[in-house]
């Protein structure tokens, strides 16, 4: 998978990038990116309005997400603001100048790190569950045929233990992937629903887990990579009460789901168990955390999807059409069958909680 997606041909260091094989909240509105500057406001609030307030995008695709900060923060605001783009691609030739764009996370962050869909294409193992307890599966990079391999080593059966029971839950969550398409859907049909149990495969029948010791590290690594601020991951997952039967591993490529073959020439994506990656931040930032659905926390960031009251179209028909607009592009971001049901997880730095989360 580390190969598949990020090797010298891996699907997301060549190629158009991200937004040309699926959608997400930073390409569907602008509105995230408005919700996202009210989020940095409370954080640079926070930390005491500071000379520079850097805000570093983990997973930066082609720099979409910082150029829509920069261009709707308030003049005084990005000034002060070092935008910080972390991508392992080329840095793309149309970049603005002022975004630094680099391979890694830097250290010493004062203000805000983003992890918008990041985690959820850390590489993890794959793990059937077998009468012998948990089995590794083994994945031709070819043909993407798996077979049953050996246990997992003791520190992955360690996680698993903890975070991924074996018995199936009842009643899960279904699993949300939004994506756009060139050909294909069109607006209102484009969220692709995998409901749980239907992926099979090698041992299917004892259950499948995405094994998320790698998220977990690479998380907690972010975090400790902020001085003070915020840490702020965006992603589609679950917790450890509702885990899919199946596990969620699929692919992407030009908007369409297809088979997870890891031979770069497609997404190779897994949920994220967002409670285990809270845990692992919590024990570096060591300070309470807010694990929320997006749609709760857009909504107390402003992004409102209820229609304008028809009245405005009778004196302002301009107006309302854009206010009709802007509710459109909010409920799409807070609808909670598609982006609305990814997870935020915001884990503060040497800054209170209640200072950076909004109610």
């Amino acid at each position: 998978m580390e190969r598949a997606l990020y090797g010298p041909d891996g699907f997301f260091v060549s190629g158009a990038g991200p937004a040309a094989h699926f959608r997400t909240s930073v390409h569907a509105s602008p509105g995230f990116a408005a919700c996202l500057v009210r989020q940095l406001e409370m954080v640079d609030a926070a930390l005491g309005h500071p000379a520079r307030l850097d805000v570093v995008d983990v997973g930066a695709g082609r720099g979409e997400l910082l150029r829509a900060l920069l261009a709707q923060a308030a003049p005084e605001l990005t000034a002060r603001i070092r935008p910080v783009a972390v991508e392992r691609a080329a840095r793309p030739p149309d970049l603005p100048s002022e975004i630094d764009w680099r391979p890694d996370i830097p250290d010493g962050i004062t203000g805000l790190l983003l992890a918008t869909e990041w985690l959820d294409n850390v590489p993890v193992d794959v793990a059937v569950h077998t009468p012998a307890g948990w089995r590794v599966l083994l994945v031709d990079p070819r043909t993407g045929e798996e077979t049953v391999g050996p246990p997992p080593s003791p520190t992955d059966t360690t996680w698993l233990t903890a975070w991924w029971p074996p018995t199936p839950t009842p009643a899960p969550t279904p699993v949300i992937k939004e994506f756009v398409a060139a050909e294909g859907p069109d607006q209102d049909t484009n969220s692709l629903i995998n409901a749980v149990g239907e992926v099979g495969g090698a041992g299917a029948a004892g259950g499948r887990a995405e094994i998320g010791v790698g998220r977990d590290l690479a998380w907690a690594e972010a975090v400790g990579r902020v001085a003070r601020g915020l840490a702020l991951a965006v992603d589609y997952g679950h917790l450890r009460e509702s885990r899919p039967l199946d596990g969620t591993l699929t692919g992407y490529r030009g908007g369409r789901q297809v088979p997870p073959v890891p031979d770069g020439s497609c997404d190779v994506t897994a949920h994220v168990a967002m409670d285990s990656v809270a845990s692992a931040g919590e024990r570096v930032a060591r300070c309470a955390y807010s694990l929320v659905s997006q749609r709760e926390a857009l909504r107390a960031l402003g992004a409102d999807g209820g229609r304008p009251p028809l009245s405005l179209a009778g004196r302002d028909p301009a107006g309302y059409l854009r206010a009709l607009a802007t509710a459109s592009a909010a409920a799409e971001l807070t609808d909670p069958a598609g982006l609305g049901g990814h997870l935020w997880l915001r884990q503060p730095v040497g800054v209170a909680l209640d200072a950076v989360v909004a109610r």
